[in-house]
């Protein structure tokens, strides 16, 4: 008895490029969750500041 097929590749990369290859979309803003919790709570105050001497500047 013959041996059974095991893998082939064959036309599957004409099928992903016929309609091309995309990037997938960013999102504007890439979520923090599981960002140091250090990093995020002097960010949050960083951002704070940064928001009240531009309105001290107006």
């Amino acid at each position: 008895m013959a041996k059974s097929k095991n893998h082939t590749n064959h036309n599957q990369n004409k099928k992903a490029h016929k309609n091309g290859i995309k990037k997938p979309r960013r999102q504007r803003y890439a979520s923090l969750k599981g960002v140091d919790p250090k990093f995020l709570r002097n960010r949050r105050r960083a951002i704070k500041t940064m928001i009240e001497k531009r309105r001290a500047a107006k």
